[in-house]
């Protein structure tokens, strides 16, 4: 049974409360934060039907994080509190009525916060907004269709269109929607990767030969030693924190690595054991390395120096020279690369002390079988292309890569966004990929790579982009320098967006655009297609393919699946311009499949292995068998040139994280419960010595100001400065809200990502004016030029 349009209150930031930060995460306040929304909101039958199913063989993936499931050990409640509020979030019986449309303009709209917006319930028809009014309208899917067909139709050129794609989208809603846009002509794919992993799939490609974690799930519970860069799992990830308390009860050591001490990385109390209830629970980081951020490249090139000493001091006993001789090149250039490395350098770009580094030395030395793991810590940094690339030197001087319990571990932040790309959704996708594509569908997809993210909204900004498609997602929140990507929006002719709910990026549109909103089924659902129930897959983040199939009821009679709304406008665009069952694809998904087995590597015979108990796991070189697909046939030891982030005196280095309270964009309320914060968001958590220096004390209001080489003042206005534990010159606040300071050309080197994780900031006391971020009124004329 639905509900409409619920009161939903603002938060007050003047409410905001500051605590102390936790020491431990989830235990039984992690049950009572998964459980109190979900009956609150679904009530315990549609609770029962939703969590108990979710990441469990013959039920749904979770649509938050990538963390693989456990084959043989799976728990009942095989979820995590932050995957129970996506459930919820997605699964709530509330739904926007016909009504809300008309009560709200889109005016009135784009002044509410991402959590209002997200509160007022599932989207269930579609709705159009007309060039020169200010409120949507409900259409029929028909009509829906048929207007954004047209749109596209009327553009000079398909490469005036961008097309955008979330991690949530299935592998065959995705396959589907890459099709139809080659076969409309273009490559403009702009997709979440871009913003998070793109420096892993760059570095790890260019040394290795594949984009993708070269570990299975039973090699973290079995590694020596696990080394966690640059990721917050007890937030980002939680269900990690269950194979991290199983490789400790293995024998296994943990390393941390990061600016903040994150509650998931010191203590585990699992729920689901006695010792997580009424005992201390598992200890995790033996070794916390508090590094300044941006500094990682120079740590781990100072470990792999002292490795190579150790060699030197003890020949033939610490590399691992067969496997080098066999596998690998570059060790005498990178060997001479480290001999100059000097040491005060290091410490001055890391913030640690030399006896630090020399023990995680020693204990990387005296492990047998290693993990890397990283995030968004690591690939958001000006030098994460580099950084990646000296953990893969480290990894390979000892030989951990394709040996149980070692390799390298990106990450992935969401549930489908490595399935994604597996299935084409890339600008640039390599000409092996387009010709199985185009045989398989006779014709010749276009080969000129196309706009990624920051791309895009340059190509908005300049007017060659005159239309934008979004399956999923949030783009506008989720992008660099608020202002510009806003008013780049403003520029587009159509904004369409296929979505559960609302958010930010239905809000941003010109007077004179056109804009729809198309509504559709959550991975949840129960999914009824003309042959009967339909199920799709998804990969996670170790390349493991398995089926999701939603258990509950649509919330609304006229939802259609992704799948069925990308096939629909390929069939009114595209037609049988390729030899594409654009109709038997919604009808049937197997057919989907089918093709897919014939066009994207290792996903042979998919149809049957993706029924097969636990699916499959896709072929991985540098795993299974210590082939590297590069140039040379052999894993790549690099050179890469240390380049220290420099800070001004006066000046912090500020990153933006996720609350708890979190997904990505989607706000689930306005808590940090493991760093203290309560009702609100607007804060800046900052060193307590760093905040005497610079004359603040705890709790005073500072605008917060983003320094960059073109000049443009970008700000928060009035946040909460929060002495917080941080490392010494660095800083930290949440973001999308603070993504107003980082600039659109602030890139990562060689993956273009914007550098959300070294952003110059100098603080002032809080001017007259509302909180919140500036430049909006002036977005056009703050725009950064192209670099």
């Amino acid at each position: 049974m639905t509900r409409s349009n619920p009161p939903v209150e603002e938060a007050d930031e003047n409410d905001l409360d500051v605590g102390t930060p936790k020491e431990w995460a989830a235990g039984l306040p992690g049950v009572y934060h998964s459980m109190q929304p979900a009956l609150k909101h679904m009530g315990v039958e549609r609770s029962a039907r939703t969590l108990l199913r979710m990441n469990q063989k013959q039920g749904f993936d979770c649509m938050s994080c990538a963390w693989p499931d456990p084959s043989d050990h799976r728990s009942t409640f095989e979820y995590c509190e932050n995957g129970a509020k996506a459930v919820t979030w997605e699964a709530t019986p509330v739904t926007v009525s016909s009504d809300f449309w008309a009560e709200h303009s889109i005016t009135e709209l784009r002044g509410r916060s991402e959590y209002w917006l997200g509160m007022q319930g599932r989207l269930t028809e579609p709705v159009y907004k007309a060039a020169g009014e200010d409120h949507y309208r409900p259409v029929s899917w028909d009509r829906a269709i048929t207007i954004i067909s047209d749109k596209l139709k009327s553009l000079a050129s398909p490469d005036e269109a961008a097309f955008y794609t979330s991690g949530r989208a299935s592998n065959e809603a995705a396959f589907i929607y890459q099709l139809f846009i080659r076969a409309l002509g273009t490559n403009n794919m702009p997709d979440c990767s871009n913003m998070c992993h793109e420096s892993s799939g760059v570095a790890m490609g260019q040394t290795i030969g594949i984009g993708k974690a070269t570990v299975a799930y039973n090699d973290y519970l079995t590694c020596d030693l696990m080394i966690v860069i640059g990721q917050n799992p007890g937030t980002n990830h939680p269900r990690m924190l269950s194979a991290m308390e199983k490789q400790k009860e293995n024998g296994g050591q943990i390393v941390a690595v990061n600016p903040l001490p994150e509650a998931g990385l010191r203590r585990f109390k699992n729920p689901q054991k006695p010792k997580g209830v009424v005992g201390r629970g598992t200890d995790l980081a033996d070794q916390f390395l508090q590094i300044r951020s941006g500094g990682d490249m120079a740590l781990l090139q100072a470990v792999s120096k002292r490795v190579l000493e150790a060699e030197d001091r003890n020949p033939g006993t610490v590399l691992d020279h067969e496997f080098i001789a066999e596998y690998c090149e570059g060790l005498d250039e990178l060997r001479e690369h480290l001999s100059g490395l000097d040491e005060e350098t290091v410490l001055e770009a890391t913030g640690l002390r030399s006896e630090e580094i020399d023990e995680l030395a020693d204990r990387y030395i005296r492990s047998k079988r290693t993990i890397i793991t990283w995030a968004m810590g690591v690939t958001q940094q000006k030098n994460g292309v580099g950084t990646i690339k000296e953990m893969i030197n480290l990894l390979l001087l000892r030989g951990n890569m394709g040996r149980p319990g070692a390799g390298a571990s990106p990450i992935r932040g969401h549930s489908n966004v490595q399935g994604d790309r597996t299935m084409g959704i890339w600008e640039q996708m390599p000409d092996s990929f387009l010709d199985a594509l185009g045989k398989e569908f006779r014709f010749e997809p276009p080969r000129e790579h196309g706009v990624d993210s920051v791309a895009a909204v340059r190509g908005m900004r300049d007017g060659h982009i005159k239309f934008f498609l979004a399956l999923g997602g949030n783009f506008v929140a989720a992008m660099s320098d608020t202002a510009a990507t806003e008013a780049a929006m403003q520029n587009l002719e159509m904004n369409a967006q296929i979505s559960t709910k609302l958010n930010r990026s239905h809000t941003v549109i010109s007077e004179d655009a056109e804009a729809l909103i198309l509504p559709t089924l959550g991975r949840t659902e129960i999914d009824i297609q003309a042959t009967g129930p339909q199920f799709v897959s998804v990969e996670d983040t170790v390349s493991a393919v398995h089926s999701s199939e939603g258990r509950v009821d649509p919330v609304a009679p006229g939802l259609l699946s992704e799948v069925a709304i990308v096939s629909r406008l390929a069939r009114a665009t595209v037609g049988d311009r390729i030899d594409a069952d654009w109709q038997g694809f919604e009808d049937d998904y197997d057919r989907i499949r089918d093709h897919i087995a014939h066009v994207v590597p290792g996903c042979e015979n998919y149809n049957r292995r993706i029924r097969e108990k636990d699916g499959f796991l896709l072929a991985n070189g540098p795993r299974d068998s210590r082939k590297f697909n590069t140039p040379s046939g052999k894993a790549m030891i690099t050179v890469n040139e240390l380049d220290p982030m420099e800070c001004p005196p006066g000046r912090l280095i500020l990153q933006t994280m996720r609350s708890h309270d979190q997904f990505n964009t989607t706000i689930y309320g306005y808590n940090d419960r493991y760093r203290g914060i309560k009702k609100g968001r607007h804060v800046v958590f900052v060193n307590p010595e760093d905040l005497a220096e610079l004359g603040f004390k705890d709790g005073d209001l500072v605008d917060v100001h983003g320094e960059y080489l073109d000049g443009k003042d970008r700000a928060l206005r009035k946040f909460r400065a929060v002495a917080y534990p941080t490392a010494r010159g660095c800083a930290a606040a949440y973001y999308p809200e603070a993504n107003v300071l980082v600039p659109l050309d602030d890139t990562v080197k060689g993956s273009n990502t914007p550098v959300s994780k070294g952003v110059i900031i100098r603080l002032e006391p809080a001017a007259d004016g509302p909180a919140g971020g500036t430049g909006e009124e002036n977005a056009k004329e703050n725009m950064p030029a192209t670099v």
